[in-house]
């Protein structure tokens, strides 16, 4: 089983960067999710994350830096990603780059394309990045299609007999993906809301971004774009407003539902209506409930603006017909 070690041990840090040198992988926490990070150039490493998650070997992972030199070593920068770079940067946004000729990214992290899904983190993994001394490919830590984890106890329960160590910093601030856009010149293309709204990145560089929609996205180009992903065991109904009998409610803002004495439980993604509270509690909240002995999950409308767009995206996932 997984070994969890606290961040604020000074040991820790030391036995990670081990265990990364000997290409394993190692469950670390982001201010997104917790993430299962390897070595990015190291092909037998990263073939472990795709075992350990059970992960399609055509969706691409994101490769996390510890700084701008870092990243420039492997991916190239037009002036718009750099303007990107220098608004969100350590943050939540993901940007698909083309790859660096003399970088060392090894295909298997990009799913054999000629561009690269790149960030910096926050916090205790950009030091560990640092420490290591390379780029780290960093899906979410847990079984493939399933909800992310944003706590190291949903790591070790996901993924405890395919992970020896796990970073524990409690949990995660943000607690959605990065955002995920494509940079080509001057146009900017959303593949994956998330933790950056994108109206946020609009009015930070002044370029509208184009939002294709998950209907006409067919082909994988970055993570997080599978139809059918961060899912729960238990259905899940959208934009519910009455409970069915012994289903868990999510609902947001305070708001009752109809025939909610029906329900098995009832959750509140934030009762204020604070859409940042509410994508931090998504997916912990979803976890709970699938754990419970709910005959289904019903979820309340949530505003699709700001933070609501990836909060939606991330239901709309869940809630997709599954192979």
């Amino acid at each position: 089983m997984a070994q969890i070690l606290p961040v604020s041990d000074p040991i820790t840090l030391r036995n990670a960067v081990e265990a990364l040198g000997r290409g394993e992988p190692v469950a670390v926490p982001t201010e997104t999710v917790y993430g299962l990070a390897a070595d990015a150039t190291n092909p037998a490493a990263i073939t472990a994350i795709y075992e350990a998650k059970g992960r399609p070997r055509f969706n691409p992972l994101i490769c996390h830096m510890s700084d701008m030199d870092m990243a420039r070593a492997h991916v190239l920068f037009t002036p718009l990603a750099e303007r990107l770079a220098a608004a969100f940067w350590p943050g939540p946004l993901t940007l698909v780059l083309p790859l660096n000729p003399d970088g060392k990214i090894h295909e298997l992290a990009t799913a054999g394309l000629e561009t690269a899904a790149v960030r910096i983190p926050e916090g205790f993994a950009r030091t560990l990045i640092k420490s290591f001394g390379g780029p780290l490919a960093a899906p979410s830590a847990n079984r493939s299609g399933r909800i992310s984890p944003t706590s190291a106890r949903h790591v070790a329960d996901d993924l405890g007999d395919r992970v020896n160590l796990v970073l524990d910093d409690g949990p995660c601030r943000v607690g959605l993906e990065s955002t995920i856009l494509a940079v080509n010149g001057d146009e900017l293309t959303l593949l994956r809301p998330g933790g950056v709204p994108v109206d946020a990145i609009e009015t930070a560089v002044g370029v509208a971004v184009d939002r294709p929609g998950l209907d006409v996205q067919t082909k994988v180009v970055a993570p997080g774009m599978l139809t059918s992903h961060y899912a729960p065991q238990t259905s899940l109904r959208l934009n519910a407003t009455g409970a069915l009998e012994g289903e868990a409610i999510l609902r947001f803002g305070g708001e009752p539902f109809d025939r909610e004495d029906k329900a098995l439980f009832v959750l509140d993604l934030s009762p204020s209506g604070d859409l940042r509270e509410a994508a931090a509690n998504l997916f912990s909240m979803l976890k709970q409930a699938d754990a419970s002995a709910a005959t289904g999950i019903a979820v309340a409308p949530v505003p699709h603006h700001g933070l609501g767009e990836a909060i939606n995206d991330r239901l709309n996932r869940a809630a997709a017909p599954r192979d």
